[in-house]
């Protein structure tokens, strides 16, 4: 059995992660941890992975704890940046056994999309992301559509593409904020869930790629696999694609 301690489990995700490992055959569930509670709790003795849905302002500190009593960590919180995951890539050198996963987007078919995305930028003049989220998110843009840019970018310095053309000259934020070249758009409704799309445009054709989750239950599939795997890679990885054949 998997011994699973699970920090913010009182939130929106928390609650479903604590759902899942209870359903899970080969899990089981040791803590729930919450703002408020003492984090230390949580140790090898007791834990085998510990998953992480708190709030970005919270989410470092808990890591880095988790890390120092040498617990490996599932991180699904939103706004990790290269600075933050520097910290942690420090704290494991003092714990060169444990591994760190940080998922951008734990939806398989979120992860598909992006995979696709990078196949495709090399062949398209033009991409745009659009990201699309219920209004309690506290991050924009998301976490998902940052990663996604970078894919995409990355894809593109590849390939030696032309930068994307754009003439505005004065729009007021209209066009996004830009990440690694890739304009990307955040909208904020009542009545959405996730939602992600990725648009490329050439002379005379486009092609959306859009991924869709509309309950959070579509998440839990890949916290589960990305627990299966807690341990087995040493030190830190991001994104769910590292344990899908792709």
């Amino acid at each position: 059995m998997i011994r699973v301690s699970v920090v913010g489990a009182h939130g929106r995700m928390g609650s479903n992660v604590v759902s899942a490992v209870n359903a899970a055959q080969d899990m089981e569930l040791v803590h729930t941890i919450d703002s408020g509670d003492d984090i230390t709790a949580i140790t090898s003795g007791n834990t085998d992975v510990a998953v992480e849905f708190s709030v970005p302002s919270a989410s470092l500190d808990n890591v880095l704890a988790l890390i120092r009593n040498d617990v490996n960590v599932v991180v699904g919180t939103t706004g990790w940046t290269e600075d933050k995951m520097n910290r942690v890539r420090e704290e494991l050198v003092n714990h060169p056994q444990l591994s760190v996963f940080i998922a951008p987007n734990f939806a398989i078919s979120t992860v598909l999309a992006e995979h696709f995305a990078a196949q495709a930028a090399r062949y398209f003049e033009s991409a745009e992301i659009i990201e699309l989220h219920h209004p309690d998110k506290v991050d924009a843009p998301s976490g998902t559509a940052l990663h996604t840019a970078h894919k995409i970018s990355a894809a593109r310095r590849e390939a030696g593409c032309a930068p994307i053309p754009d003439n505005t000259q004065s729009d007021g934020g209209s066009r996004g904020q830009i990440v690694d070249d890739i304009h990307v758009h955040a909208v904020r409704l009542r009545g959405l869930n996730a939602h992600e799309e990725i648009l490329f445009g050439n002379a005379g054709e486009q092609l959306v790629i859009r991924a869709d989750s509309f309950d959070r239950s579509s998440f839990m599939p890949g916290v589960l696999l990305a627990v299966r795997h807690a341990g087995k890679t040493p030190g830190l990885s991001v994104g769910l694609d590292n344990y899908l054949d792709l």
